[in-house]
């Protein structure tokens, strides 16, 4: 009996939600077939009600489509009475024409259209045009309104947020934005104000991104967008490896058979090279393969990572501002939206990377002491201790205790340490010091700061990733100067000012130090762009910390 009574309440349980899904189900596949026009606007709005109704449930559209940005949607309908945004009386607005053309063009504004519905809605409206009977169909027209939506909420998102932010910092997740952002760029689309420039409005206004995006038409325009042979590079199995750049070589259309031995692939290699200006040495390395897998589709991936990164600074940058971007491995000074000049920079290895900052110069220090960082204690230093206690006095280096005082380093037993040491490691000021003969500081969490160096012959290396994470600036002297002269606007006729660029000139050459404080002070940018426009032409730098490419994983991997 007790088994009989629950294999009849699981049937019933069975039977029950069988019920229940193909009624949710049913009430979305059916027809409702509109005769009067004039009450097709009722009927959509009785129907997008349910939609919404049911999508609180966990359902879907009809057709199984989701929907991106649900609790965004029920608010937006909610504040809108549930009336439909993209049609009227069995006609579209023209606003709908203008955003399905919008999505159709995304990639114009590093956009993908597959995120917006596109095949869906351009399918919907197609039908809804074309068919005589559907158009009458008050359940189709309400679901097309509500993928409409949805998409129009997900470009007004990724235009102005962008998408490299986590879920818990999303638009989409924020309550307070559905009213403040979302809700009053429905109103102005409602009330008649373009869709395009709305569109247009919501994306930053930084010249930078303006002059990308404008390249980005010209390159879309001429886009390759087939996928390619991606090769692994460094590899663990060279026999994969061979096999794949050999398949690579065949897609570029150059003609390898698969049983061509080394030689011949060497000579096929130089020509590769020869022909897009690499070393022609037939090896296969890093600048090959780079090349190779640099495919078109990369570079767009590239350029949408990069107009998403302009979304997350400031909507309106200072009047005057430094810019360093890590890739390009230089430094822009820009006033008043011009680039007063560039410079130069070292920035950090893969292992020790700059991090991105924001924040400004307070003080400059001249002829300035090295006190050595701790991690670079641990990793370089205590070995060369521990081997030779006259490895720091090789170096320029001396050590110092909590006190201040020099201390003799041979009278250490340095084998008993082995994660770091109680005692300082400084280098004196002078033109051997590492930091060269200026530092510029700002407020940062990392104790990384802008410096002068005593490698100077780096500046000639093309690949200048290679500090603990400082940022070296050839064109120091430049940037103190502009530093000065911006400082000097905001002492008041009756101050006297404490310097000018010649005291500067003149400390720096008579190894005075001094620590000069700035007034006002310069907003600092750190970031890393893998691309910029230069003359016209989108340039592309290699990915130097794998950013992007760990960006392109968690953000796009299907792309």
């Amino acid at each position: 009996m007790f088994r009989f009574s629950r294999l009849m309440y699981s049937v019933f349980f069975i039977l029950f939600f069988s019920f229940v899904s193909c009624k949710n189900t049913h009430r979305f596949n059916n027809q409702e077939l509109v005769t009067d026009v004039s009450q097709m606007n009722d009927k959509v709005k009785s129907n997008i009600e349910d939609i919404i109704a049911a999508a609180a449930n966990g359902e879907r559209l009809q057709d199984s489509t989701p929907l991106l940005y649900f609790s965004t949607l029920k608010f937006l309908y909610g504040q809108n009475q549930s009336e439909g945004f993209w049609s009227s009386q069995q006609k579209w607005t023209q606003n709908a024409a203008t955003l399905l053309n919008f999505i159709d063009t995304a990639a114009m504004n590093g956009l993908y259209k597959e995120d917006y519905h596109y095949e869906k809605i351009k399918q919907l409206k197609n039908l809804l045009e074309t068919d005589s009977i559907k158009k009458r169909d008050a359940v189709l027209w309400a679901n097309a309104d509500v993928l409409f939506s949805d998409a129009f909420t997900g470009l007004l998102k990724d235009l102005k947020q962008g998408r490299l932010v986590v879920d818990s910092s999303s638009y989409k997740n924020d309550t307070a934005k559905y009213r403040t952002f979302f809700n009053a760029y429905f109103k102005k689309f409602k009330n008649g104000q373009s869709l395009t420039d709305i569109l247009t409005a919501v994306q930053p206004q930084h010249k930078e991104y303006k002059i990308l995006k404008t390249a980005l038409k010209i390159f879309t325009s001429g886009m390759d967008s087939a996928i390619y042979t991606y090769i692994t590079y460094p590899y663990k199995d060279s026999m994969l490896f061979i096999k794949s750049f050999k398949k690579r070589l065949l897609e570029e259309g150059i003609d390898v058979a698969v049983n061509a031995d080394s030689n011949q692939l060497k000579t096929l290699v130089k020509k590769y090279q020869s022909d897009n200006r690499l070393v022609a040495d037939g090896k296969i390395g890093n600048s090959v393969v780079k090349k190779l897998n640099l495919t078109d589709r990369q570079k767009f991936n590239i350029i949408a990572i990069t107009l998403d990164k302009y979304k997350m600074l400031p909507e309106i940058m200072p009047q005057k501002y430094i810019w360093v971007n890590l890739p390009s491995f230089y430094l822009k000074v820009w006033s008043a939206d011009t680039v007063v000049f560039e410079s130069k920079i070292i920035c950090g290895k893969p292992a020790t990377p700059t991090p991105h900052i924001t924040s400004a110069i307070n003080n400059m220090v001249l002829n300035p002491t090295w006190t050595v960082p701790n991690s670079i204690i641990k990793k370089d230093m205590l070995p060369g201790l521990k081997k030779n206690s006259a490895y720091l006095e090789r170096k320029g280096l001396y050590l110092l205790n909590g006190k201040g005082e020099h201390i003799n380093a041979s009278s250490i037993n340095w084998a008993k340490y082995t994660k770091g040491i109680p005692f300082l490691i400084q280098q004196g000021s002078g033109d051997d010091n590492a930091l060269g003969v200026i530092k510029f500081n700002f407020e940062n969490p990392y104790s990384v700061y802008l410096h002068d160096t005593n490698q100077r012959y780096l500046f000639k290396n093309s690949v200048r990733s290679l500090s603990h994470g400082c940022v070296r600036v050839q064109e120091w002297q430049k940037l103190s100067n502009f530093i000065v002269r911006n400082d000097s606007a905001n002492w008041k006729k009756n101050e006297i000012m404490p310097y000018n660029t010649d005291s500067i000139t003149s400390w720096i050459a008579q190894k005075q130090k001094h620590n000069v404080k700035i007034k006002n002070k310069i907003p600092l940018f750190i970031r890393y762009f893998s691309c910029e426009t230069v003359n016209g032409t989108i340039k592309f730098y290699d990915d130097i910390y794998s950013e992007d490419k760990a960006l392109k994983q968690q953000f796009f991997a299907a792309k």
